[in-house]
């Protein structure tokens, strides 16, 4: 694969575009907002985590004419039969509020007890190298955790104050931003993307 430079990021999320950028700037490689190039929001269709990363992927390309880079993440809570799961973003509704869905999530678990509140954060990276490609580079990685009764920490984004990480005892709202892009779902996906690229 050639060397790349600069790519599109498939996502407003401003939280990713700072985690991808803290994750790929040491090899080389800027990552841009897909506004910067006014790509337009994708109605996400599919059904699965993957479908939405490629459709997303696919835009994001043909518009910037650049590689792309496309996210598409969520929560799955086993007590609640795998929600929110690809609805994770607008769990609680348009537009996605992290706080509203913080409290959807607490309601939906209330009553159920310690030991029956694994959940896990997915992460699927779909890249391509052009709006055509077809043999998109597709890696999928999970976080184990447990979801808290109550929120827990001032740092990341969306469920991080609600998602336990039993192995450093403490919520993912409290690590470092080293710490998360360690162990994260997002973090262990992208250093698997970044081990298939050859410069």
């Amino acid at each position: 694969m050639s060397a790349i430079h600069t790519l599109v990021l498939a996502s407003g999320n401003e939280g990713k575009l700072r985690e991808f950028n803290e994750l790929l700037s040491p090899v080389g490689i800027e990552v841009r907002a897909q506004k910067d190039f006014s790509v337009p929001e994708v109605e996400e269709t599919g059904v699965t985590f993957v479908e939405n990363a490629l459709l997303k992927a696919r835009e994001a390309s043909r518009v910037s004419g650049l590689p792309a880079l496309a996210d598409d993440s969520g929560l799955e809570v086993d007590a609640l039969n795998g929600a929110p799961g690809i609805y994770s973003a607008r769990y609680a509704g348009e537009p996605p509020d992290d706080g509203a869905n913080n409290d959807k999530l607490l309601s939906a678990m209330a009553g159920i007890p310690e030991g029956q509140r694994s959940g896990r954060y997915w992460c699927v990276l779909v890249y391509l190298r052009h709006a055509d490609d077809p043999v998109p580079v597709i890696v999928q990685r999970c976080w184990e955790g447990e979801i808290l009764a109550h929120p827990r920490g001032e740092g990341g984004f969306g469920y991080d104050p609600l998602f336990w990480v039993t192995d450093m005892g403490m919520s993912a709202a409290e690590l470092s931003g080293e710490e998360k892009n360690r162990l994260s779902h997002r973090g262990r996906a992208m250093q698997a993307l970044v081990d298939q690229w050859h410069y």
